[in-house]
């Protein structure tokens, strides 16, 4: 059976707004996440941040494995070991919807009992099945960003 953990943000709550901050309008960086409930066999874990909106959703634009296990993922920071994302980085891409437009995005982390080996040139989908029998947790927030207008 696969734990429910509790994602939260200290800057935006469960359907919230995510501050410009995080967008690539402001400094582009990951926001801080707080998880709780990890079961007591938890080796690492996986995040993921993905748009769920637009015409290509959904689009990874964050993908991180082997963090070790924590109870807060810090701002500005690179927890574990980067993948490629959806737009050929290895980097967080935060909120970039088109102009005037407000996208919803969901951070998505999952706890597994045991460690990863994978290439940094590995997208999502290598990842997915590399994880897919050693998932014992998961839980996700969903936020959204509407960029200004120009």
């Amino acid at each position: 059976m696969v734990a429910t953990l509790k994602i939260s943000s200290e800057v935006f709550g469960n359907n919230g707004i995510i501050p410009t901050k995080y967008t690539t309008e402001g400094l582009n960086i990951n926001p801080a996440l707080i998880i709780s409930g990890l079961p007591m066999n938890t080796k690492t874990l996986v995040l993921i941040l993905e748009a769920l909106d637009g015409p290509k959703a959904p689009v990874t634009q964050w993908v991180v494995w082997n963090i070790s296990p924590t109870n807060k993922i810090r701002e500005n920071i690179i927890p574990g070991e980067e993948g490629m994302n959806d737009l050929r980085r290895h980097h967080y891409s935060g909120p970039n919807p088109p102009a005037g437009e407000r996208h919803k995005y969901a951070f998505k982390i999952w706890a597994l009992d045991n460690f990863l080996h994978l290439d940094h040139s590995a997208k999502r989908p290598a990842l997915e099945v590399v994880m897919a029998k050693h998932v014992i947790g998961f839980g996700e927030i969903i936020a959204s960003y509407q960029k200004k207008l120009s």
